[in-house]
């Protein structure tokens, strides 16, 4: 009689673990997989050189790599101020749609912000008389 009883214990705790481990739903598993892949960002790369030809809209530079001189236009994402023809510029930028979008154009020489004090300035001496 005991072991008809343990038997059927075991057998009860058999199947409600069964029953347990029907109870999870296989969807969770599927979203954390969409957002997943939902997440993909593009590739931000840069690309310095000379500026041959710019406008409001667009940018063509010329760089050098092994020697051999390559022409790259790029389509602005803002218009830029301050750089003209045969400038040196460092440009940031992504693949959008086929086109090449800058984000950043930049002069590789431009001083950043000084920060909050400004500038250092240098004091003058005055000149020692000469006796």
């Amino acid at each position: 009689m005991k072991k008809a009883l343990v038997c059927i214990a075991g057998l009860i705790c058999i199947l409600a673990a069964f029953s347990y481990a029907a109870d999870k739903p296989a969807a969770e598993t599927n979203k954390s997989a969409a957002l997943k892949t939902a997440n993909v960002k593009t590739a931000k790369m840069n690309a310095s050189g000379k500026v041959v030809e710019i406008s409001s809209t667009a940018i063509k530079i010329e760089r050098s790599i092994k020697g051999n001189a390559e022409i790259m236009e790029f389509a602005l994402e803002n218009p830029v101020q301050g750089v003209v023809v045969n400038d040196s510029v460092k440009i940031d930028y992504s693949v959008k749609d086929g086109k090449l979008t800058a984000s950043r154009v930049a002069k590789p020489g431009a001083a950043k912000n000084p920060g909050k004090n400004g500038p250092k300035q240098t004091k003058e001496k005055p000149a020692s008389a000469m006796k």
